[in-house]
This record gives C-alpha cells, structure tokens and sequence, in this order.
C-alpha cells in the first residue's frame, strides 16, 4: 500500500510516518529530506533549495516531479511508500496520480492531521532534531531526556527553516495552496481526518485503525 500523511508544518506527520513505516515495513519518503539531501550536495542546485526552504518558500513542482518519480520507480519500494509532505498543492497531486498509473502503482489512503496555528507554532519553534541519531524531539511536548536520549545533547540541533517567519509562511502558503487538495481527495473517497492536537499514541492508534480496516 501506498500512503499520504497530509498536514500544515507541524502537524506531527514526520513521527507518525516513522512509527508507520517501522510498523508497516514500509518506506516513508519526505519531500523536506530529499530537499536537505540536495542541499547538502553544494551545487547551484542545492544553494537555490536552500534559498527557498530558508524562507519558508516552496521549490518547483517539476523538481519535486522528478525527486518523487525517482522513487516510485524503484522496484524495491513498490507499493510500500508513506509521502510526508507531498503532494502540497493541486498540481502536484494530478502530477502523482500520473506517475503512479506510470509505474503501474496505488494510493491507499490519504490521512489528513489537522492542527490549529498556534499550536502548530509551538510544535515547530521548539522542534530539536539529533544530528547523529535523527530522533525528533521538542523543547516544549517531547523533551529529549536520557532515558529518552543516548545520544549527547550537543547533538540537538534546530533546522535553520524552523524560524518564525518562515513558519508564518509556510503555513499561509499550505492553507493557499495545499489545503484546496483535501477536496481532490474527498472527491475519490480516500481521505481520512484526524485531530492533529491529540497525543502522539492516541493519533498513531487511529491511523493504524484506519490502515488495518483497509486491509481486511
């Protein structure tokens, strides 16, 4: 089965996509990773990437076309994908449809967090990633304790994007041009809402309850 975890910044979709896919075996492909992976790389390319992200802008949906197509037709992830953070407008979610009847793929289900700003706003500004581990934790909910923690708190980091501006933005843009999808999928009876604002356990458990009737 392939998946969408579909919510403004913030929402929580970045955890629960990891508790699915480790779950489900699945393989969760994140827009914002494979972004960062571009960056990383030092080119034209990865300085323009991070000019937006940085912003809180969006880069081109033929960019996003190509990044996408790159793993739907990697046979060794067919049909076990969780998108996190794609599709983010209309275009974009035609332009999937497409690459998946291409490689002969399907869209399971499409799970929408949804989440009041304000609460959006603490998620993000106190987010801290470990730049050795990847865990996600958050100054604010999910405290990086040493139970919680091996690694050396030196590690937690914030991502340069995970300022306020670029968050304000990001936001007005997902309710512009990112929200108008729910309808797009609505519309084929595969989207699935949820209170975003609930506690972590508590949104896992009605997400697998909605993947597990999928499969019965």
């Amino acid at each position: 089965m392939n998946l969408i975890l579909f919510g403004p910044p913030g929402a929580g979709k970045g955890t629960q996509g990891d508790n699915l896919a480790n779950y489900y075996n699945l393989v969760k492909i994140s827009t914002g990773d494979l972004l960062r992976k571009e960056i990383k790389k030092n080119n034209k390319l990865g300085y323009e990437i991070k000019y937006l992200v940085d912003k809180g802008s969006f880069v081109s949906d033929e960019l996003i076309h190509i990044l996408i197509e790159d793993k739907l037709k990697n046979r060794d992830y067919y049909n076990k994908l969780i998108f996190d953070g794609y599709p983010r407008n209309l275009n974009q979610a035609k332009m999937f449809d497409l690459l998946l009847a291409k490689y002969k793929q399907t869209l399971s289900c499409v799970i929408s967090l949804n989440i009041d700003k304000e609460v959006i706003l603490k998620r993000i500004t106190g987010r801290q990633i470990c730049s050795k581990c990847d865990q996600i934790f958050n100054k604010y909910y999910n405290i990086a304790s040493i139970k919680k923690h091996k690694c050396n708190s030196s590690f937690l980091v914030t991502r340069a994007d995970d300022n306020l501006a670029a968050i304000e933005n990001r936001y007005d843009t997902y309710v512009k041009e990112t929200s108008p999808i729910k309808k797009y999928y609505i519309n084929q009876n595969i989207l699935h809402e949820i209170d975003g604002s609930k506690e972590i356990h508590q949104i896992y458990k009605e997400i697998r309850t909605i993947i597990d009737s999928l499969e019965t």
